[in-house]
């Protein structure tokens, strides 16, 4: 089992970075394949980012392709997901969530509590 708490969430204004961090605490975080899913308001949860276990392999929904970059850096238990280019449309609560293998969906079985990001126009 792992537990997830995430930070770096806040107000921006449009064409700002953040950058989110995912603590995570457990052995066998790298184990995980991790993700960042978020939920804006009035809408369905959606994925966001994922990269595998290694680090080898990431995924990104197409509207933050080329403007969000997932990483992680196991040796400290650790996920990131820098976010660029910002858009008023990337407000949501971010969560980090974990899971044995990777999935471009909102199925994960470990989450954290989110993060808000407001992006301003």
């Amino acid at each position: 089992q792992v537990q997830l708490v995430e930070s770096g969430g806040g107000l921006v204004q449009a064409g700002g970075s953040l950058r989110l961090s995912c603590a995570a605490s457990g052995r066998t975080f790298s184990s995980y394949a991790m993700a960042w899913i978020r939920q804006g308001p009035g809408k369905e949860r959606e994925f966001v980012a994922a990269i595998t276990w290694s680090g080898v392999s990431t995924y990104y929904r197409d509207s933050v392709k080329g403007r969000f970059t997932i990483s992680r850096d196991n040796a400290n238990n650790t996920v990131y997901l820098q976010m660029n280019s910002l858009k008023p449309e990337d407000t949501a609560a971010y969560y980090c969530a974990a899971k044995y293998r990777v999935t471009l969906s909102t199925a994960y079985d470990y989450w954290g509590q989110g993060t808000q990001v407001t992006v301003s126009s």
